[in-house]
């Protein structure tokens, strides 16, 4: 078996790893809020409000708990990809060390074997970068259906008729009043739930 085929470098190991929790990151890291309210207070009579996104993920525990959580699984994970593919590394140095002195049989056996195991690690990478990716998909359903839960019963206990989300890059508000802006309400009231949950 020639050098470059036993190569790792044609695996693409970790990259749905790596890549597994860009959303969460990206939304977490924008730094990115509204300007600030001078407390004012919206009244019914606005029957449409908005949230920042940004501001809402970024102090939300719940979704602070989830990153830490999926976080830990994407490390642990690229942790034993790195452990399984240095052993292999270790494997295709001692072959490559001894294939000259082996019989052409054994040569043979080797190589089949170790490309069977390139093959079975190409796998797992792609196995578990998409586990965790449907793991995160799954957790930021229930992350929206949580946030659009408490948000249908806000909306109503404050007599609005429709909550919008800003979050600046990705929003169809292109201005909105500050005094319409109940992220930090929300925010209080989404971790007051939340603590109650976790009980």
């Amino acid at each position: 078996m020639k050098r470059s085929t036993l190569k790792l470098g044609s695996i693409a190991t970790a990259v749905a790893l790596v890549s597994v929790m860009a959303s969460c990151q990206n939304k977490e890291n924008t730094g990115t809020t509204a300007p600030k309210t001078e407390s004012a207070t919206v009244t019914s009579a606005e029957k449409i409000v908005y949230v920042n996104s940004d501001s809402l993920l970024t102090k939300y525990q719940y979704f602070k708990d989830l990153k830490t959580k999926l976080d830990a699984k994407s490390k642990t994970a690229q942790t034993d990809l790195a452990s399984k593919q240095q052993a292999f590394q270790r494997e295709v140095a001692q072959y490559q060390q001894q294939q000259n002195t082996l019989p052409a049989d054994q040569r043979a056996a080797t190589e089949e074997r170790l490309a069977r195991k390139q093959q079975e690690l190409q796998a797992y990478s792609q196995n578990a970068g998409a586990a965790l990716q449907n793991e995160q998909a799954t957790e930021n359903e229930k992350l929206y259906d949580k946030v659009a839960e408490y948000l249908k019963t806000y909306a109503k206990g404050k007599g609005f008729k429709m909550v919008l989300t800003y979050s600046k890059g990705n929003s169809a508000i292109l201005f909105a009043d500050e005094s319409l802006d109940v992220t930090s309400e929300v925010i209080v009231g989404l971790n007051a739930a939340y603590s109650k949950d976790k009980k």
